[in-house]
C-alpha cells in the first residue's frame, strides 16, 4: 500500500486586479463597441452618470469637483471620508476627459461589407409565390456562400429544411426554386460551380456572335478553357483566332465571385467602421489625433455623496447597508474610469510608436517604405506586453491622409534583399504583381522565372515563397494567365 504523504509547497502565481481585467477588456473594443460599454455601464451603475459638462451649481459634479471642495463643513472631502486612509481616491481616476482635442460630435464611417442576403431577400419580396415556396427559396437564399454560390446538394438541402425549419419539400421543389433565385440580381448568385455562374451572365446578355461562342466555350469544351487550350477549342469549334479573341473578351467581362460585387443599390444596412484614429499631414508634420465620439463623459451623481456622509452619523441599519452599497458602486466606478483612462493611454502610445517606426511610410502611403515590423518591435518601444499590443491593434483603424486601414495591416514580417537589407514581404509582394502586371500574357512568367526576375530587382526569394506570396494575391499559375 501506498502512503499518503503531506506537504508544503510554495507556488507564484500571478492574480489581475479588477482595474486590470476592466482595462483588457476596454483594450480589445474598437470605439463603436466602447460607446456601447460605457452606456451599459451608465445603466448598471447608479452612481455613474454620462450627461454632458455642468455647472458647479447642478446637481450632478466630477469627483474632482468634490475632491476640490475642501472647505466647510458638509463637504465633498467629508462625503468621501471613506477613501481617505487606504482608499484613496485621485480626481484623474475619477474624471475621465482625456479625449483629442477634436471636439466633433461627428465622425467619419466607413462601409466595410455590404448586405449580401438582404437585397436577395428583397428580390424575393417582388416574386408572386406561394409562401411554402417563398421559405424554401429564403432557405436556399440563407444556405449560400459569401461569393454567391451554392455548394450543397439538393437532398442535403431538404434534409435541413426539415430538420432545422420544420419545412417539408422536395430535391424537385429545391431545384425550381433555385433557378428563381438565379434570376436575382447581381446575375449568376446561385450557381453551382463556376462554369454555371459565367453561363448564367452570358444567358443574360444580348446576343452577338461572340457571345454565341463564349457560351459554346463554356458549356461544351469547358475543361479546355480552364486550361487554356486555345488552339484545341478554335479547332474543335472550327473559329478563328479573332473570334476565339472576342469570346475570350466577352468572358473576361464576367463575374466569378457575384457574392463579392453586389450593386450599390441594394447597399441598405452597409456595417460600418469608426477610426479610433485618425492622421493628418500639416506643412510636413504628422498629426496623430483621437477624435472624441459621443462616448459619454462619466460623473459621479452627487447624492450618493450625501449617502455616505448622511450613513457617518448614523445608527441605522439600513442606512448603513445602503453606505455599502454605494461604497462598492463607487468603487466600481473607480476602477471602469481608471480602466478608460488607461486604455485611452495605451492605444495613443501604441498608435505613436507605430507612426514612429513606419514614418516614412505615412508620409506618402507608399507600400515600398513599409519596414519589417512585428509585434514585439512595438512592445519593445511602448514597455507593454505582446498580447497587449495584439488587442490594440485587433478591430482597430486608422484614418490617414491617403486612405483608412486596420493597424494589422502595418504589421509584416521581413526578408533580406540581395544587400543584406530587411525589407518587407509586403514591399516583394507589390513587386510581385508589377512584374505579373507587366509581363507578356502570351508567354507568361513561371514561378522559377518569377525569382529570376525579383532577384534583378534585389530580392532573395525561393520558388516556394513566390507560389505561397502569388496565392495570397490571387495571381493564378503561369499557364492560366496565358492569352491569346
Amino acid at each position: 500500500m501506498s502512503s499518503l504523504k503531506q506537504g508544503l509547497e510554495l507556488k507564484q502565481t500571478q492574480k489581475l486586479s479588477p482595474l486590470q481585467i476592466q482595462t483588457i477588456k476596454l483594450i480589445e473594443l474598437p470605439v463603436q463597441e466602447l460607446e456601447q460599454r460605457v452606456r451599459d455601464e451608465i445603466n448598471d451603475n447608479p452612481v455613474l452618470d454620462g450627461e454632458a459638462m455642468q455647472s458647479r451649481e447642478d446637481k450632478d459634479v466630477s469627483i474632482s469637483e468634490m475632491q476640490d471642495e475642501r472647505s466647510g463643513e458638509g463637504s465633498a472631502e467629508e462625503a468621501y471620508s471613506p477613501y481617505s486612509d487606504d482608499d484613496s481616491i485621485p480626481s484623474y481616476n475619477l474624471h475621465i476627459n482625456n479625449w483629442g482635442k477634436d471636439e466633433r460630435p461627428e465622425y467619419n464611417t466607413f462601409s466595410v461589407k455590404q448586405s449580401f442576403t438582404q437585397s436577395l431577400m428583397e428580390q424575393l419580396g417582388f416574386r408572386r409565390l406561394s409562401e411554402h415556396e417563398r421559405m424554401v427559396a429564403s432557405f436556399i437564399i440563407g444556405s449560400l456562400d459569401d461569393d454567391g454560390y451554392l455548394r450543397r446538394d439538393f437532398e442535403s438541402l431538404v434534409d435541413d429544411m426539415a430538420f432545422r425549419a420544420g419545412l417539408s419539400s422536395t430535391p424537385e421543389e429545391v431545384e425550381k426554386m433555385l433557378k428563381v433565385v438565379q434570376e436575382f440580381e447581381p446575375v449568376g448568385v446561385g450557381a453551382r460551380n463556376l462554369r454555371e455562374c459565367l453561363i448564367l451572365q452570358l444567358e443574360d446578355r444580348k446576343s452577338t456572335p461572340a457571345v454565341e461562342n463564349a457560351l459554346r466555350i463554356l458549356t461544351d469544351h469547358f475543361e479546355d478553357f480552364s486550361g487554356r487550350h486555345f488552339q484545341r477549342i478554335m479547332t474543335r469549334l472550327h473559329i478563328s483566332e479573332d473570334e476565339m479573341k472576342a469570346a475570350m473578351k466577352e468572358i473576361q467581362k464576367l463575374n466569378p465571385s457575384p457574392g463579392g460585387q453586389i450593386d450599390d443599390s441594394y447597399n441598405d444596412q452597409a456595417q460600418q467602421i469608426v477610426p479610433d484614429f485618425r492622421l493628418d499631414y500639416d506643412a510636413g508634420e504628422l498629426i496623430l489625433s483621437m477624435p472624441r465620439f459621443s462616448v459619454p463623459e462619466l460623473r459621479i451623481n452627487r447624492k450618493y455623496a450625501t449617502i455616505l456622509e448622511n450613513s457617518k452619523y448614523s445608527t441605522d441599519r439600513s442606512q448603513k447597508e445602503a453606505a455599502t452599497f454605494v461604497k462598492q458602486k463607487l468603487d466600481s466606478a473607480k476602477w471602469f474610469i481608471e480602466a478608460l483612462r488607461q486604455r485611452q493611454n495605451t492605444l495613443y502610445s501604441t498608435m505613436s510608436a507605430i507612426l514612429a517606426y513606419q514614418h516614412d511610410y505615412f508620409i506618402d502611403g507608399d507600400e515600398t517604405h513599409l519596414k519589417p515590423m512585428v509585434l514585439k518591435d512595438i512592445a519593445e518601444r511602448t514597455g507593454f506586453d505582446i498580447s497587449t499590443i495584439s488587442r490594440v491593434v485587433n478591430s482597430k483603424y486608422i484614418e490617414t491622409h491617403f486612405g483608412v486601414f486596420q493597424l494589422k495591416y502595418f504589421f509584416s514580417e521581413g526578408l533580406e534583399n540581395s544587400e543584406g537589407e530587411e525589407v518587407s514581404t509586403r514591399e516583394i509582394k507589390k513587386v510581385l504583381r508589377e512584374c505579373v502586371d507587366k509581363e507578356d500574357k502570351h508567354n507568361p512568367l513561371t514561378d522559377d522565372e518569377l525569382v529570376a526576375v525579383l532577384a534583378d530587382h534585389g530580392y532573395k526569394v525561393a520558388r516556394r515563397t513566390i507560389a505561397k506570396y502569388r496565392a495570397q494575391l490571387d495571381i493564378p499559375k503561369a499557364r492560366l494567365r496565358r492569352e491569346l
